[in-house]
């Protein structure tokens, strides 16, 4: 086994940037976020936009990083094989008003198997390849 194999191994969920936000803020949907950090992986792409709104809220972004892979998170690169699948995702998502950002978190979850976790209630109405689950 490689050793991303092995991370993957003890990986359970991806998140998506929305609950990560929930979690962060104390939002609806936070308790059931917190649990699942430390079986739960990001896509860089997805954390870029979580890191977004901390800039954008006029905080720092230095030990933000350290601070969620503390609890377990790991950050996940965007690889190319990503990057098609995020693509194809385009038609189904586009209807929808799916970013990219969300499309890079439901790529990440189907090339991992395991089930994409959001606030985003619109994704369990797609019909997709992957697990979505909902919180709050």
């Amino acid at each position: 086994m490689t050793d991303p194999e092995i991370r993957n191994a003890s990986r359970s969920y991806v998140l998506d940037a929305s609950a990560l936000l929930a979690f962060s803020h104390g939002e609806e949907g936070a308790g059931e976020v917190g649990p699942l950090l430390g079986s739960s992986v990001i896509s860089c792409v997805n954390w870029a936009e979580v890191l977004q709104r901390v800039v954008s809220a006029g905080l720092e972004v230095r030990g933000k990083r350290e601070d969620m892979e503390s609890l377990g998170l790991q950050i996940r690169d965007f690889t190319a094989e990503d990057a098609e699948s995020t693509a194809q995702l385009w038609p189904i998502g586009r209807p929808a008003g799916l970013s990219m950002g969300d499309r890079a978190c439901l790529s990440l979850a189907q090339r991992l198997g395991l089930p994409a976790v959001t606030a985003d209630r619109i994704w369990a109405t797609l019909d997709l390849d992957v697990e979505v689950r909902l919180i709050c």
